[in-house]
């Protein structure tokens, strides 16, 4: 058995979750294909599938079982293993998950091509091999960034968390907080700008608390950026998300004058609430929060702004969640990412009473995306006849192609394969039908950089 899968091909990957997903998911691929693998789509008949899990809320858990599911179909003689979050924190279970061979945990899935050797295709009703260390032992720092996946890539500059907050599990998946060093983030930024990348995105678990290496304070966060800004043939960076106290005065004066970073911020919240705060075991309130976006709005007027908010938070009640809207509503925002609580096994969040109700949950998660969809379009209309630098993807429908602008506003122009990956000067001339900024009158291209 073990020479059958040495003398295996194909490989194909399929990712679960975050941007920093992402980046492992390509990294390890690059493993696979220096042992002789080749990477290939899901559907086109693999030897083996790969899936890269995500375990933020219970959706993500039945996405998984979902994808074996059609692993199977396409290939039922196919090997399957599991790694991410999920299979970290819950091997036994996924190990049980018919079709299941492997599952790797946060120590062992950079050892995926290492390991592969050892995997063993297991008989129908038997549990698949688990090789999953305890938590604890996930303290090595390991890189990793996409590539031709997108348009941008996803530089992962940070790992694991030490904030507890009382819903989250992210800490019992990936441990401690971690860091890679500033001379290797510059040299993987160097690497990417000679591929021809033109956007970095800085990802990772808490990129704000990047520096530390080996449990001590190395560098920090504002230094790492600096740094890149140096970064020749990178046209721009953008920071994923990071939390509202960590995102320190310098770094948005930095930011304003920088020659690469855009004004595009994404910081969590979670709610407008001070007491849920409290509940949540975050290490703000409210107010601090204001005055992080109030001074970005100063310092760069259209700047684009992002903000994760969770509802139904057990002990949020009905003022406490209308407390939250209203100070959303207040607050010169331009999109949010809602989540709806979900009950995590091993957190604190277990412990509070009381529990807010599934259909209330859903209610507060739907007014939210209607105002999420209201403060998208009242940013939109601010950016309405300014010139904007757009980098085009390739993404392209009915003859249509996207791209996004310096500060995230998302643009539609008439397809030109030309223009794929090039930053143009453009024209927002309007928000069309689909709520997409439409330049393609005037002609697109002013300039090309």
């Amino acid at each position: 058995m073990q020479d059958r899968l040495l003398a295996v091909k194909k490989v194909a990957f399929y990712t679960l979750g975050c941007k920093l997903n992402f980046s492992e998911t390509s990294t390890l691929a690059r493993l696979m294909e220096q042992q002789g693998f080749e990477r290939v789509e899901f559907n086109q008949q693999p030897d083996i599938f790969i899936i890269n899990t995500c375990s933020v809320t219970d959706n993500a858990d039945k996405k998984c079982r979902k994808i074996v599911r059609e692993a199977q179909k396409i290939n039922p003689d196919g090997y399957v293993a599991i790694l991410g979050c999920y299979a970290q924190l819950k091997p036994k279970e996924i190990s049980e998950i018919p079709g299941v061979d492997a599952v790797l945990g946060a120590a062992e899935k950079f050892r995926l091509h290492e390991l592969m050797p050892t995997f063993v295709k297991v008989p129908t009703g038997e549990p698949a091999q688990v090789f999953n260390s305890p938590i604890e032992e996930a303290i090595d720092y390991h890189a990793a960034y996409s590539l031709n996946d997108r348009t941008r890539t996803f530089l992962k500059v940070q790992d694991g968390c030490d904030y507890p907050c009382a819903y989250c599990t992210i800490p019992l998946a990936r441990g401690k907080s971690r860091s890679d060093t500033i001379a290797n983030v510059v040299q993987a930024a160097h690497d990417i700008a000679a591929r021809g990348v033109k956007e970095i995105v800085l990802t990772g678990v808490n990129i704000g608390d990047f520096g530390l290496i080996n449990g001590q304070r190395e560098e920090t966060f504002f230094d790492l950026v600096r740094a890149l800004d140096e970064v020749e043939g990178i046209e721009r960076f953008r920071i994923s998300s990071i939390e509202p106290n960590l995102l320190t005065d310098e770094i948005i004066d930095f930011v304003a004058q920088s020659k690469r970073f855009v004004p595009h911020f994404h910081i969590p919240l979670q709610t407008g609430s001070n007491r849920v705060l409290a509940l949540m075991r975050r290490r703000y309130k409210r107010e601090l929060y204001v005055d992080r976006v109030q001074k970005i709005k100063e310092l760069m007027p259209h700047a684009c702004i992002g903000v994760d908010v969770i509802v139904g938070h057990p002990g949020e009640t009905d003022v406490e969640f209308k407390e939250t809207y209203l100070f959303l509503n207040e607050l010169p925002i331009s999109y949010l990412h809602i989540f709806t609580y979900s009950e995590r096994p091993n957190t604190t969040a277990l412990s509070i009473k009381p529990t807010v109700p599934g259909h209330v949950r859903a209610e507060r998660s739907k007014m939210l995306h209607i105002l999420s969809d209201k403060k998208r379009r009242a940013f939109y209309e601010t950016q309405v006849g300014r010139s904007a630098t757009v980098l085009f993807e390739e993404d392209v429908a009915n003859g249509m192609m996207q791209g996004f602008t310096e500060n995230y506003v998302r643009v539609v122009a008439k397809y030109d394969p030309l223009l794929i990956n090039e930053t143009l000067v453009v024209n927002l001339n309007g928000i069309n039908a689909e709520g997409l900024m439409d330049v393609t009158e005037p002609e697109v291209v002013l300039e090309t950089h």
